[in-house]
């Protein structure tokens, strides 16, 4: 809302990604269209082989350890407990890292390093957007990342954690009870959230084991994310943006 107010002076227009932002605006006279978000919409996706990638038929679990070198640091560690956790239960599963080109040797490097046989990383947008729909779980740190796995309809849990100066500083500033999107549109927490001290790998790990162990919960966090993402698609968001953007010309 402050944000809102701060921009009031140079907006003719806003357009919205989410519908729930649009009262915020009317709040202050500012004229807004929602056009819904680009990255729920349906889009071609060729075929792609991870036989290479993952073998001897085991069950992919995604893990997005963030973009940032700083946000990489502190929850690699973190990830990897979490990991040798799962290891010790579930012996069929093989723990993908979705990294970026400019990051991902340097996890690749960590995981030979920790002597992991059932951990890779990629970072090809075609194959990680293929691994994320054959997986059968997701461990995500907080982001837009989180839209990708609901809408991919994989049940999934979000971490995050920062320092403590910064944390302080960003809860004076956001009002929001919930870090995650699904959660803050439903206004109750669908997907759970580990955050600060509970992004740990005792945590991350009670959290996935409960989950993993009652099918009921995963299909209705999987049920409840559709029900909510489904008010942020258009599927013709280019089409409503291009609109309000011609109509100022």
């Amino acid at each position: 809302e402050h944000r809102v107010k701060q921009l009031k002076s140079f907006l003719d227009h806003v357009l919205l990604l989410f519908p729930f932002e649009k009262k915020y605006f009317d709040k202050e006279g500012i004229q807004s269209t929602f056009t819904g978000h680009p990255l729920l919409e349906e889009q071609i996706k060729s075929k792609v082989d991870i036989s290479q990638i993952i073998k001897d038929n085991k069950k992919i679990f995604s893990i997005y350890p963030g973009s940032r070198l700083s946000e990489i640091n502190v929850l690699i560690p973190i990830l990897f407990k979490f990991i040798k956790k799962m290891n010790e239960k579930y012996k069929d599963l093989f723990f993908v890292f979705h990294s970026t080109t400019e990051h991902v040797q340097l996890i690749q490097n960590l995981l030979l390093k920790e002597g992991f046989k059932n951990c890779g990383a990629i970072a090809d947008e075609k194959i990680k957007s293929h691994i994320l729909k054959s997986s059968m779980f997701a461990v995500a740190k907080s982001g837009t990342i989180s839209l990708e796995i609901s809408n991919s309809k994989i049940p999934s849990i979000i971490i995050y954690k920062m320092g403590a100066i910064n944390f302080f500083i960003v809860k004076m500033l956001v009002k929001v009870k919930f870090a995650n999107i699904i959660n803050i549109a439903a206004n109750e927490e669908i997907i759970p959230e580990l955050l600060q001290s509970s992004c740990n790998p005792t945590n991350i790990y009670n959290t996935v084991d409960k989950l993993l162990s009652d099918k009921n919960a995963m299909e209705k966090q999987v049920t409840k994310s559709q029900e909510i993402i489904s008010n942020f698609k258009t599927e013709k968001s280019t089409e409503i943006a291009s609109s309000v953007i011609e109509s100022y010309f």
